[in-house]
């Protein structure tokens, strides 16, 4: 999507199909009485058509072809134009009350990203919110993301930056939308588990693909979804309909450990959690209500990366400070070794500041 300032010009008047009309009969000298008795509609009418008081019905459309030999199309063309710019010109009149609102979204990054385009005026930017929100209104967006998704509220993050949360979240369900995915499946899901895992030590521009694709056909839908700024998510998991689910990750840690961690956790989420619990991950995100559930994805996640009988073993070698031992492991068990040097950062093994370079850095190649 283009982020070239869009300047589209909106008429602020339109003339109504009673005006034609009117210009037509004085060219043909015909009055308004005439013209009521060839079609047979009151003269009331035609006076109230021509002064915008009533709407050209089909009917009257057909009965103005008859007589004037325009097309009744026309008629229903011309009022249609001007009952639906009459609307707009309406609604840019109450939307000029509500331009205040885009204060709470992040308009400036959702353009650099190409998730909208960037508008010189005010109401048309506003719009273009709304559109990508898919409300009608700034009431029915706080409806929607400040009422109904009322698992999202429990997080710390979405209720103090409810309009970037809310951004980030919806991006996910646009790209997911374009996935076509198969009818959701526990079993074939808890098979491709297994085949992704081979993947973390595959470059992005492999792995990538073959994730998405891979859980495309067991009814799960990954995207990978840049964080706006202050919403420090880094995953979000829920189901878009009883057949699809959403894993949605932002690479807010830059590492390959940070981000197959990530994702493992959620898929434990889809696999250990109800069809209507939604999940949103990240520092100072997570709800106290969410505990428990957090500490199954967790160990799920944990526990699929690197077995416990296989981490016991090595750590009874007494080898896990070291590089050439750590990379050894994460070949043995078929991993990638950042993920072992993340896993011994995190139970204190290792200093947070060592092995890092057996990390992949991953960063966001936007176009």
């Amino acid at each position: 999507m283009s982020n070239a300032i869009q300047n589209q010009y909106t008429p602020d008047y339109v003339s109504p199909p009673g005006e034609t009309l009117q210009e037509i009969l004085e060219e043909r000298g015909m009055s308004q009485a005439e013209l009521a008795e060839r079609t047979g509609r009151p003269k009331k009418t035609i006076n109230e058509i021509i002064n915008a008081k009533v709407a050209i019905t089909p009917e009257t459309a057909l009965q103005l072809e008859r007589v004037l030999g325009i097309p009744a199309s026309f008629w229903n063309n011309r009022e249609r134009q001007y009952r639906e710019t009459l609307a707009r010109l309406e609604e840019k009149e109450r939307l000029q009350k509500e331009v205040t609102w885009l204060r709470q979204i992040p308009v400036k990054a959702m353009i650099d990203f190409g998730w909208i385009r960037r508008y010189q005026d005010k109401v048309e930017q506003l719009r273009e919110v709304l559109n990508f929100f898919a409300v009608a209104s700034p009431e029915q967006w706080e409806g929607i993301w400040c009422s109904t998704h009322v698992d999202f509220r429990k997080s710390q993050a979405f209720q103090s930056e409810p309009g970037a949360m809310a951004a980030w979240l919806r991006q996910g369900e646009i790209e997911a939308a374009e996935i076509k995915s198969a009818t959701y499946d526990e079993n074939k899901f808890r098979e491709a588990l297994l085949q992704v895992r081979a993947l973390t030590m595959k470059t992005p521009e492999v792995f990538q693909p073959e994730l998405v694709q891979l859980c495309a056909e067991t009814g799960v839908a990954v995207v990978f979804i840049p964080e706006l700024p202050k919403t420090r998510a880094c995953g979000a998991t829920r189901w878009l309909n009883p057949q699809k689910a959403l894993i949605q990750l932002s690479l807010r840690h830059k590492t390959d450990d940070h981000l197959w961690f990530a994702f493992f956790h959620e898929s434990g989420h889809i696999l250990l959690h109800g069809k209507r619990d939604v999940f949103l991950e990240g520092k100072g995100v997570g709800a106290v209500e969410d505990l428990a559930n957090e500490e199954e994805a967790n160990k799920f996640a944990a526990d699929i990366l690197i077995p416990p009988i296989e981490l016991k073993r090595f750590l009874a070698s007494g080898q896990q400070r070291t590089k050439v031992a750590i990379e050894q492991f994460a070949a043995e068990i078929g991993i990638a070794p950042g993920i072992v040097v993340g896993r011994l950062q995190h139970d204190g093994i290792l200093l947070p500041s060592h092995c890092n370079d057996l990390k992949r850095r991953l960063e966001w190649v936007l176009d």
